[in-house]
């Protein structure tokens, strides 16, 4: 009799996919912030924490009286805070001046850290001496209209079509099988989403033919081994001469429901076992998405 297995939902779950991701993403506000900053101050705003290779990041600034807006590096700047004795020294990336109301962007070069930094721009009445604690410190306090500094954060987030379909890998089959001449066969389901791709991981003490195939054809070839070439020359995903060898596999919603075939390459006499395990990227969340129309 045929040995059929049905594409069934046995577990591991190896990461996520996502296939049809058509969401957009923009510059959303976020949280805001005013600072009272005196003649000569320096005052940090939020700190960014790049992911590896860098980002962007987006700031919206509106001040009463010029400043210099300035991204500094969050260790140089958090060593300057714990010894405001000494003299500041920082590495400024991305300087603007003289800026009263403007988009702040700057690329931040690599996964360290950085904080955005404010400069009021105006000279303070009395001399004060060069030390960031002058600039810093709670005690130094001039007695002048304060610069009132709006900065309006962003964060990039997605604005529409948010919710994606989820996609896991999934086992399906993981089993050790006696080789026979008759060809062996799993039925696969009918893809769900564009470009599911298929694994394949197999090892047989006799060299096989592994062929991914419509089941109408596959059923041909069980029933008639000799339509195997004819067959094979209908599908891309084929392997002849197999062993030991993993192969994966792409399916489009337009291919119809699919089967595995497994075939020895040579005559044989004696009782031998193989080895073999699919697993396939399927969705498990949100399917009801994956045939929604695109927008306009």
């Amino acid at each position: 009799m045929r040995n059929l297995s049905i594409f069934a939902a046995l577990l591991i779950s190896a990461g996520i996919a996502s296939a049809q991701d058509n969401r957009v993403f923009d510059w959303t506000p976020a949280n805001v912030e005013t600072i009272p900053m005196e003649p000569g101050s320096l005052h940090a705003g939020r700190s960014y924490n790049p992911a590896a290779g860098g980002g962007n990041m987006h700031v919206r600034i509106e001040s009463q009286y010029p400043v210099t807006v300035a991204m500094a590096w969050a260790d140089e700047w958090n060593n300057a805070m714990q010894h405001p004795e000494a003299p500041p020294n920082f590495s400024f990336l991305c300087v603007k001046e003289f800026v009263t109301s403007t988009i702040y962007e700057c690329h931040l070069p690599s996964e360290r850290p950085m904080i955005i930094t404010f400069r009021d721009e105006r000279q303070p009445e009395k001399p004060v001496v060069s030390a960031i604690g002058a600039i810093l410190g709670p005690g130094v306090r001039q007695f002048i209209s304060p610069n009132d500094l709006h900065v309006q954060y962003y964060s990039w987030t997605c604005v529409d079509n948010c919710i994606q379909p989820e996609f896991h890998w999934r086992r399906i089959v993981k089993e050790k099988y006696d080789v026979t001449a008759a060809p062996k066969v799993y039925s696969l389901m009918t893809p769900d989403h564009d470009a599911q791709e298929l694994s394949v991981k197999i090892k047989s003490p006799v060299p096989v033919t592994v062929a991914i195939l419509p089941s109408h054809l596959a059923d041909q070839v069980y029933d008639k081994t000799a339509t195997l070439t004819d067959a094979l020359d209908k599908t891309s995903c084929k392997e002849r001469g197999v062993q030991s060898l993993t192969f994966n596999c792409t399916f489009n919603l337009a291919n119809e429901s699919q089967t595995i075939l497994i075939l020895p390459d040579i005559s044989f006499s004696g009782h031998k076992k193989a080895d073999l395990e699919i697993e396939t990227v399927m969705c498990v969340e949100h399917c009801e998405l994956l045939n929604r129309p695109s927008n306009p």
